[in-house]
């Protein structure tokens, strides 16, 4: 019987197939409140995975190509499998996605887990037509994750040729099966669009200890100013890593010319990207 009250089955993916510091960092978090399943899609050597092991239950690194919810998929059946998911209040999707978190989340956790719903997530995205819980981090409590139909439902992802099906089938889907079962859910924070990506300082000084990997690359590197503030505002220790990881992945000469508060760079960069966007097709 585990003496932890929450399982976190966590998503990951390295083109390199490393285990970097930012996961890591994410991990070493998430250890102190939870126990921790983790299943990257990609190859990596043993002498990766053994990174991992200090700080999770169990740890693979298979390449299967069904991105994060095939990640989730394996982690819960490996779960299941042990027999072990009855011992838990609660079971976390999450991925690494987004980098974090910037400070301690201990208390965010219990505020998701207070709410009188049966799934919550981090973040809802509202659109035109339809709203839903961004998949990165989502909250599911026993009536949700030991029903059948979510069985059903995690056990049925498979490979897809456009990553737009796997967004409607799973992420959209995930929020859909649970009203069609008569689950409610609701979000600490609600944003409008590709907001997640675009205000990052927003959402930071709302509570928010995430910030998205793709806001690094969007916009012609103009939110660089805002992920400046954020480190600015973290926990020294959380920035370190991250820059560390940020380095590798984007190289750091863009780092160094990213991260700024010139209003004059940023406000070029913006009109660089409108013109773009423009000779593209429009914004």
């Amino acid at each position: 019987m585990s003496i932890n009250k929450r399982l976190f089955l966590f998503a990951a993916y390295d083109k390199d197939g490393i285990v970097d510091n930012a996961l890591l960092y994410y991990l070493r978090q998430l250890s102190i409140l939870g126990d921790i399943i983790i299943y990257m899609d990609n190859d990596s050597p043993e002498s990766e995975l053994d990174k991992l092991k200090k700080y999770t239950i169990a740890s693979f690194a298979k390449r299967h190509g069904e991105y994060d919810f095939g990640s989730y998929k394996r982690a819960y059946l490996y779960a299941k499998e042990l027999n072990i998911l009855k011992n838990y209040d609660f079971i976390y999707l999450v991925n690494d996605s987004v980098f974090g978190p910037m400070f301690n989340i201990s208390k965010l956790l219990n505020q998701m887990e207070s709410k009188k719903t049966d799934a919550v997530g981090l973040i809802e995205s509202k659109h035109k037509t339809h709203r839903f819980m961004e998949s990165w981090f989502i909250m599911l409590n026993q009536k949700i994750f030991l029903s059948n139909w979510f069985n059903k439902f995690l056990s049925s992802v498979q490979k897809e040729n456009d990553k737009s099906i796997i967004t409607v089938k799973y992420e959209h889907g995930l929020t859909k099966i649970i009203e069609q079962n008569k689950c409610s859910w609701d979000c600490i924070y609600s944003v409008y669009g590709r907001k997640t990506y675009n205000k990052p300082k927003q959402l930071f000084k709302q509570g928010c200890p995430f910030i998205k990997k793709v806001s690094f690359i969007r916009h012609n590197g103009s939110i660089g100013n805002q992920i400046k503030y954020i480190f600015h505002h973290s926990d020294k220790d959380a920035v370190q890593n991250i820059i560390i990881t940020a380095n590798r992945l984007y190289g750091e000469k863009y780092m160094k010319w990213f991260l700024t508060y010139n209003p004059i760079k940023i406000f070029w960069r913006n009109i660089t990207y409108f013109k773009t966007k423009i000779q593209n097709g429009g914004i």
